[in-house]
């Protein structure tokens, strides 16, 4: 192509490049011009202040389908920052930017974007999205508040940037303004929004998404109504959750997943077996994540046997091959049953490689039936793929302090040591208190009631010592 020169572009022309979109079979002896030949053309426009020119031959290549490339851009930006092309140079930008973050070059993208001289909401959607699909939440949340004006896009974009990046109660608080705010929001904001609420355990807030989305006449369709039944089953408002499920007229894959899962994971083992029944009754095909729930299920109510039988199904006549989740729900419900052999060779099987999960499970299951042997076997593997989680040390020393072994005990936290392992972290809880939700940690003195917390609880320890005539409980 290098023959291609600015000369020859100049020679040649581009008349040829009409409306009717197919005149360009002459430029430079092509019949069907490849980019190379549009960059050329496009960047003699350009040198030649055809700007306008230049534009229309980049419509040109989206029209017939030819792949644009940074040498394209690079001409275009110089015509879009030309006065006499700047209306038409607008769309052009936003086009450029569409066009790069799909690709993934954000940089490339907020760099168009910064030269743009004057930038329509289209464009700054478009550098919102491009921040939100790559989690850059602290790019995409500043570019948020510099937006002059914002639409329903724009908010939807960065609840669901939240969202995606589990900054949960940030995605409810923009929800809020954007309710003061009084721009409407649709489906997927309501959806966004209320899985975020599931997420941190907010069933109050959850409840009130609910009762706005019914009033602002929001269909109860597949998409808000599998959010609220996800919602209030992780919430653990079972009966709500089960009162919205009954009530979908169209059910998808992802209702009978959360209604499943949600059962299951609050001990109704063989409610959720009932529902998976129906959902085979109803034709509705499932997949991974359903047989999850469903695992999930037999390991909390303790079905052995239908664990089996779910397990041996997803495989031979669903065709799904088991994943790491469910070898770990099956070493989970083996282990629970004290059936530790049985799961050991279930992990010798493996079609994948066992993970910290698989090994801590077992370890888990050691812990309860006091199977040292087993567990000195697990905590070995659990050593080579997580070296440094003190937990999975903490499940043998208890094992072995149970078992009355204070030698092995010494022996584990001397390993400890020398491995560099340190203690746990503290978890920390969720608390849902008049709308707004409360964190606590273990050894936390952030909370500003802190006080007033510490000193409740003393009393209630000194009422609960006088009604058992127990010793001390914390």
């Amino acid at each position: 192509m290098g023959s291609c020169t600015t000369a020859s572009v100049k020679v040649v022309g581009c008349s040829g490049f009409g409306e009717g979109g197919g005149g360009g079979g002459w430029v430079l002896g092509s019949k069907q011009p490849n980019v190379f030949v549009y960059n050329a053309m496009i960047r003699g426009h350009v040198l030649w202040s055809s700007e306008i020119k230049a534009l229309e031959l980049y419509m040109e290549m989206l029209r017939v389908g030819v792949s644009v490339t940074t040498y394209t851009y690079s001409s275009l930006i110089k015509a879009c920052t030309i006065g006499s092309a700047r209306g038409f140079g607008e769309g052009v930008h936003c086009q450029i930017s569409k066009s790069l973050v799909r690709v993934g070059d954000v940089f490339g993208a907020r760099a168009l974007f910064d030269e743009m001289p004057v930038r329509n909401i289209a464009s700054w959607n478009s550098m919102l999205a491009g921040y939100a699909r790559l989690g850059d939440v602290v790019s995409a949340s500043a570019l948020f508040d510099e937006m002059p004006e914002r639409d329903s896009i724009t908010w939807t974009s960065m609840i669901t940037c939240y969202s995606q990046n589990k900054q949960f109660r940030e995605a409810i608080e923009v929800f809020e303004d954007m309710r003061i705010a009084g721009v409407s929001c649709d489906a997927v904001t309501m959806a966004s929004v209320i899985s975020a609420c599931a997420h941190i355990g907010a069933l109050e807030i959850g409840r009130d998404m609910h009762v706005y989305a019914m009033r602002n006449g929001f269909k109860l369709d597949v998409f808000i109504g599998s959010a609220l039944v996800d919602m209030y089953a992780k919430c653990g408002s079972i009966e709500n959750s089960l009162v919205v499920f009954f009530k979908l007229k169209e059910k998808n894959l992802f209702c009978w997943n959360a209604i499943i899962e949600g059962l299951g994971m609050h001990g109704y083992g063989e409610r959720a077996l009932e529902m998976f029944k129906m959902m085979e009754v109803e034709r509705v095909k499932p997949n991974g994540v359903t047989f999850v729930g469903v695992l999930t299920a037999c390991t909390h109510a303790g079905l052995v046997e239908e664990g089996r039988r779910c397990f041996t199904s997803m495989i031979h006549h669903y065709s799904i091959a088991p994943g790491i989740e469910h070898y770990g729900c099956m070493v989970d419900l083996l282990g629970r049953a004290g059936m530790l052999e049985e799961a050991l060779e279930l992990i010798e099987s493996m079609v994948v490689e066992p993970n910290a999960i698989i090994w801590g499970a077992l370890l888990s299951g050691c812990k309860i039936h006091r199977n040292l042997e087993i567990a000195e076997l697990a905590l070995k593997k659990l050593m080579n793929s997580e070296p440094g989680n003190s937990g999975y040390y903490a499940l043998l020393i208890n094992t072995y302090a149970e078992a009355n072994q204070w030698g092995e005990v010494a022996r584990v936290r001397a390993t400890m040591k020398e491995h560099g392992v340190e203690k746990k972290c503290p978890g920390s809880s969720l608390v849902e208190i008049a709308g707004m939700v409360h964190e606590f940690a273990a050894s936390d003195n952030c909370h500003p009631m802190h006080s007033e917390i510490r000193t409740l609880l003393i009393v209630l320890n000194e009422k609960l010592k006088l009604a058992k005539g127990s010793t001390e409980l914390w």
